[in-house]
């Protein structure tokens, strides 16, 4: 692979919103790769999010494919991945947060964007600035378009999405309440109802409740549709479906769009036994150098607490990354929980456990079995390494399993003190 090209974070810029008064809306800024001095980063593999949307249109057939980035896209930065994956062909992007889609406008993004949160507060002005796509369900979001086309004097119709609560229980408007909303939404011809969509709850579960759950959501789903329908009103673009239910064996819930967000990063979010055939590659690798080493004797203790002790005579490395960074302290720590074990990450090819509580800012792991380990050698706590005593990889769903959290929480949890690296091949 070519060397790693450094992305320079987006500026903050104050934006005036409306009656004189400024909304500085934040663009989050992670640290400057070119400045890093550390060696801990983070690289991610473009070429394998490339590779990851293609797999997932041949899964989504004819739908169009939003892309959901919220999280600065799962802990990856993005604004890089929203450039590669345009450039790629993406149909759309969707993000959480007013503030994601900004950053991404910023960022020189052109594809359509969809505002999921629902939560505007008195930046109306500013998402139709952005040219932003906003998630509506109840009467204040229409208001509060509807004053923003004024004060700006647009022309142009607002096109919004409606979202439904089909059985989340978080976000949405309810299947009985939706003719209320039509009705107070038939007097804004200004704005739109170009998308109709849910969110299933239980597609991640596997067996007869995920299947009952989501046959539940998708009925009452189908009953929302009908009633827009019954309004006049055709939404081009009707999506339910997240990675797990895109993937989901026996279970279609494509429509007219998908929006797949932890597949594009190659995470499968069900056991291969459960979901469709699809060859995800993983687009995240997270590593740093052994920076000390010190030859311990038996019983010393090692880290905060002294929790570990050395059973004979140890070589231990140094290595600069800790819980600050992303990596969870559970891994370091005593489980009850079998399925948990003790991490590991990868030296000279070969696994090396980490000893010792996980500090805020470093890890310590033995080496003494790895053979020849000196300073300044990679350490991959996530990824994969081939080196002299052989080849290894962490997968995300490991290093999720061993501390106890699932892979959305390790993804988004690389805190943006670790500087982002982009690959390609």
């Amino acid at each position: 692979m070519s060397p790693p090209v450094a992305h320079r974070a987006s500026s903050v810029e104050p934006t005036v919103i409306s009656e004189g008064r400024s909304l500085r809306v934040l663009r989050p800024r992670r640290a400057a790769p070119e400045a890093a001095v550390r060696p801990t980063r983070a690289e991610i593999d473009l070429s394998a999010l490339r590779h990851n949307l293609r797999a997932i249109r041949r899964a989504a057939g004819q739908a169009r494919v939003w892309s959901v980035l919220k999280a600065d896209a799962y802990g990856h930065g993005a604004p890089a991945v929203a450039r590669t994956l345009e450039r790629a062909g993406v149909d759309g992007v969707a993000v959480a947060l007013l503030e994601e889609g900004v950053e991404l406008r910023s960022a020189g993004i052109r594809a359509p964007i969809l505002v999921m949160g629902g939560y505007y507060g008195d930046a109306y002005e500013e998402l139709l600035a952005s040219d932003l796509v906003p998630v509506v369900y109840h009467e204040g979001h229409f208001d509060g378009l509807a004053r923003a086309t004024r004060t700006r004097g647009l022309s142009e119709r607002v096109s919004v999405h409606i979202k439904v609560d089909t059985g989340m229980g978080r976000l949405g408007v309810s299947i009985d309440e939706l003719p209320r909303l039509l009705d107070y939404a038939a007097g804004f011809p200004q704005i739109t109802v170009d998308g109709l969509m849910t969110h299933f709850a239980c597609a991640d579960v596997a067996g007869d409740d995920g299947d009952a759950s989501l046959a539940e959501q998708m009925a009452v789903f189908e009953r929302a549709q009908a009633i827009v329908r019954a309004y006049g009103l055709a939404p081009r673009y009707v999506h339910a479906a997240n990675s797990a239910a895109l993937l989901r064996a026996g279970f279609d819930a494509r429509l007219a769009a998908v929006r797949p967000g932890i597949a594009l990063f190659g995470v499968a979010p069900l056991a291969s036994e459960h979901r469709a055939p699809i060859d995800l590659h993983q687009t995240l690798k997270l590593r740093s150098e052994i920076v000390a080493l010190r030859t311990v004797e038996e019983g010393a203790g090692i880290g905060y607490g002294s929790t570990w002790r050395a059973p004979r005579r140890s070589v231990i490395a140094t290595v600069p990354f800790g819980y600050a960074d992303g990596l969870p302290r559970s891994i370091s720590e005593r489980s009850a929980d079998p399925a948990r074990g003790r991490g590991e990450v990868i030296v000279r090819g070969k696994r090396a456990p980490i000893v010792g509580v996980l500090s805020m800012d470093l890890a310590t792991i033995d080496v003494t079995d790895i053979a020849g380990a000196r300073l300044r050698d990679e350490v991959v706590a996530l990824g994969h390494q081939r080196g002299p005593l052989g080849e290894s990889t962490i997968t995300i769903e490991e290093l999720a399993r061993t501390a106890g959290l699932i892979p959305w929480d390790v993804m988004t949890s690389i805190s943006r003190r670790v500087p982002r690296f982009y690959r390609e091949p």
